[in-house]
């Protein structure tokens, strides 16, 4: 075998694609490429307020495949605000004793009924 077939050879391996691997294992823990996951929200919490007077606080996304709506996972209707400085209150300290919380599931919203998205303190909504 010349040099030159060496060459032939490696170049002919580096060619072909390498295939990704769905995850690998590190001292027994199986680790999960993020991009793989379906159904598991990783996306930050915000407030979200939509047109009617709704509000909402929940996962938000931009689904890819989905250009004309807004997901929010894990969604919960902010009913009753409980706050003295208003939805500022909410998006940095969190829901007060008496905010009102109503599960709402997960939500597809109309990007056109969205008035606007506040970020929120994440350590602050544990919900």
């Amino acid at each position: 075998m010349t040099p030159t077939d060496v060459v032939l050879i490696l170049k002919e391996l580096h060619s072909k694609p390498m295939k990704q691997p769905d995850s690998i294992k590190i001292d027994e823990v199986e680790y999960v490429r993020k991009d793989t996951l379906s159904g598991i929200s990783t996306a930050p919490k915000a407030i979200i307020v939509v047109a009617k007077g709704f509000v909402y606080v929940g996962e938000v996304s931009y689904p890819s495949d989905d250009k004309e709506f807004l997901h929010i996972t894990n969604a919960h209707n902010i009913r009753y605000w409980g706050t003295t400085k208003g939805l500022g209150e909410l998006c940095t300290d969190g829901p007060t004793k008496t905010t009102k919380l109503d599960f709402a599931g997960n939500l597809v919203v109309p990007k056109h009924a969205v008035i606007s998205i506040h970020s929120i303190n994440q350590k602050a909504w544990k919900i």
